[in-house]
């Protein structure tokens, strides 16, 4: 889950409250900047195409546990809002399987936050009381648990292609605390080691009672929520008893996630449902990369999809790369933020904000899915004099968490942002099955539909003026002679506004955008990728040259190794690039050789070497590429996952060239530039 507390903690740092976290990007309101160019040109190119995009999506959570039982015109207002064609049009939901304090324990969690456990105490049970729960006992069993956030499962399940469950917390008889707000050290495990197995049967068990009661398939179970962090703490009061507006979350380090997944692996395959396991919702590509590299190999075969939340920023490419190496479907599974300075429904920086968050997460992560954390948020905790001075943006959505059965829209309304507006940009035009593609703009984002009959770029105008936008469309294999480009535009002025379609003219079109705003170019009459589309052609020669060092790669003095060296058009530093599988995806396999075609580039006891390219080409003389569109490539070894460096940031004639596993240094990027009519 988001962690909510300690992001509204960041939003409340100027008074006193402090966590330094990656989230704190997120609440420093984004300054709207004077235009750097009045005119900028956007190239989509479909040589570069990511997998099949399953779609958008939400956690249910606290806003489904707090309006679950709402009076129904306010509930499928939201419905609409979230999982309807003018609204959100969202088709992924994350089911939060509560873990729930002991029967004896008062509520102190926030608004929404105490999501029932699906466990059913004898009378009279206390936190005290921990060895009573089995798993084989049907009387430890509540089928009827979390009726509200259930509601939901019911109302949007014609809507949903894609269900995960997943854990914020143990119950409390599993935890070390005896709480599910965390330990009291919140940067010590909370998972008692003894319950680990029982953790693994309580997630299998919830998870099938889920899909028998509700007629749904669950595709995967996470059992953790950026566990590796110290965001989770119970903080006991003078009277010995919590306080404070927290939220369920279990600090759970490498090592004892290891144990769960191996513990879960197994309850898996011996249940009745068919989810595979996702792994392991950490707060941002950093901590996540630290996590997956201390997995062992059964561990991570054990994991069926990547999931990573990108609350901090640094360290995306990695987590693409590390997806790529391990050949599993990776997911940006939650995120939420601010960008903007107080409560306001009005301000474009929110919008703004969080539209750039998406173009750069589609570009750097290439997930298959992009997940917000809580679309609809509390009104009253986010407006001024809630748990921040001035209040926040957090949602695109908000309504009182505080309504009753006696409430009408009217006396319990229901606010959108801009950040609803923006994301609808998205939502609305780059759909599931959709493919994205590699775009050269840092404001933009782009996708080919699915049938591959047109194509949609969504740009991103975070500046004080208007700016001319060129589409161009020389990367396609085929613009037809109606080819048109249709925006639609969202800014101060107006909501997905529908302009008129502009005719493509010497494959081009252009279009200003106003200040501040979010916009979709819909793309008619064009298919295929042009012949020259390509910065990776077959059986053309390349010189690599280090995005950090400026020096090629370069074949050893030894005649096996690899160095940098400066470039002097030598056939050392050219390499012959071969593809072996996929067709234009950013999951296809290539082969590098010589310029002869007699050696080949591969990875021997951990290190690159050039050996004669006879026998069969194995995973390690395979190597997948990925780029952000800046031109540069990093080169991932397909058996070790490991991408091609030059060794310690080295800029000195005859430095190294080794692997390591991905970090997002530009010492593991790469320029290639083709030498073919040299």
């Amino acid at each position: 889950m988001a962690p909510r507390t300690r992001t509204r903690r960041l939003v409340g740092i100027v008074g006193g409250t402090a966590l330094a976290t990656g989230a704190a990007l997120l609440t420093v309101p984004p300054q709207p900047a004077a235009a750097a160019s009045a005119e900028v040109t956007v190239r989509p190119d479909p040589s570069y195409r990511h997998e099949k995009f399953e779609g958008w999506g939400t956690s249910l959570v606290w806003f489904a546990n707090a309006t679950g039982d709402y009076p129904e015109e306010i509930r499928e207002k939201l419905a609409r809002l979230l999982f309807g064609d003018d609204g959100l049009a969202l088709n992924i939901a994350r089911y939060n399987i509560g873990g729930g304090n002991a029967p004896d324990v008062k509520d102190y969690l926030r608004p929404g936050g105490a999501v029932e456990g699906w466990w059913k105490a004898p009378n009279g049970t206390t936190r005290e009381d921990t060895d009573w729960w089995n798993a084989a006992d049907k009387g430890d069993w509540n089928p009827k648990a979390d009726a509200t956030q259930r509601w939901w499962v019911d109302r949007i399940k014609k809507d949903v292609d894609h269900w995960e469950t997943f854990s914020n917390s143990p119950p409390w008889f599993m935890t070390e605390s005896g709480y599910v707000s965390g330990n009291f050290d919140a940067g010590t495990d909370q998972l008692k080691t003894e319950s680990v197995d029982d953790f693994a049967s309580y997630l299998v068990g919830a998870t099938e009672r889920l899909e028998k009661a509700h007629g749904i398939k669950v595709d995967t179970l996470d059992p953790f929520n950026e566990p590796n962090t110290d965001y989770w703490g119970t903080r006991p009061g003078a009277d010995g008893e919590p306080v404070g507006g927290r939220q369920e979350g279990a600090h759970i380090g490498p090592e004892l996630q290891q144990k769960v997944i191996k513990a879960l692996d197994p309850a898996l395959k011996k249940s009745g449902t068919g989810a595979e396991i996702s792994a392991m919702d950490e707060t941002n590509p950093t901590i996540f990369t630290r996590n997956w590299n201390t997995y062992p190999q059964e561990v991570r075969d054990a994991v069926g999809q990547l999931n990573v939340h990108t609350y901090g920023t640094d360290g995306r490419t990695s987590v693409r790369d590390l997806a790529k190496a391990a050949d599993k479907p990776l997911w940006m599974s939650e995120v939420e933020g601010d960008w903007g300075d107080g409560q306001d429904f009005d301000d474009m920086r929110p919008g703004l904000g969080l539209a750039q968050r998406m173009v750069d997460d589609l570009r750097e992560l290439e997930p298959k899915a992009w997940v917000f954390w809580q679309p609809v948020e509390d009104y009253d905790n986010m407006k001024p004099g809630g748990e921040s001075a001035k209040g926040g943006n957090w949602g695109s959505i908000q309504l009182p968490f505080s309504c009753t059965s006696g409430d009408t829209l009217e006396t319990c309304p229901v606010r959108t942002n801009t950040k609803f507006d923006t994301a609808r940009n998205f939502t609305h035009f780059i759909k599931p099955g959709d493919r994205l593609v590699k775009v050269d703009d840092t404001s933009s984002a782009a996708a080919v539909t699915a049938k591959g009959d047109g194509a949609t770029v969504v740009h991103v105008n975070g500046t004080t003026a208007a700016r001319t936008v060129t589409v161009d469309l020389s990367k396609f294999g085929r613009v037809s002679g109606g080819a048109t480009v249709t925006p639609v535009v969202t800014s101060a002025g107006g909501k997905l506004e529908r302009h008129d379609a502009i005719k493509v003219s010497g494959r081009k079109a252009a279009f200003e955008v106003p200040a501040q705003s979010v916009t979709s170019f819909l793309v008619k009459g064009v298919s295929g990728v042009a012949k020259d589309a390509a910065e990776l052609r077959e059986d053309h020669t390349y010189e690599l040259t280090g995005a950090q060092s400026g020096k090629n790669l370069t074949v050893a003095d030894n005649g096996t190794g690899l160095v940098i060296k400066s470039a002097s058009q030598t056939a050392g530093q050219r390499w012959r690039l071969r593809q072996i599988s996929g067709d234009t995806g950013n999951q296809r396999r290539h082969v590098f050789t010589d310029a002869a075609g007699d050696r080949r580039l591969a990875v021997r006891d951990g290190a690159p070497v050039v050996e004669p390219d006879t026998g069969p080409r194995d995973r390690a003389a395979q190597w997948v590429m990925s780029t952000t569109g800046d031109g540069t490539w990093t080169l991932v070894n397909a058996a070790t996952g490991r991408l091609l460096e030059v060794g310690g940031q080295a800029t000195h004639d005859g430095a190294a060239v080794t692997t390591w596993t991905p970090n997002s240094g530009a010492n593991q990027r790469w320029k290639l530039s083709d030498t073919h009519t040299r």
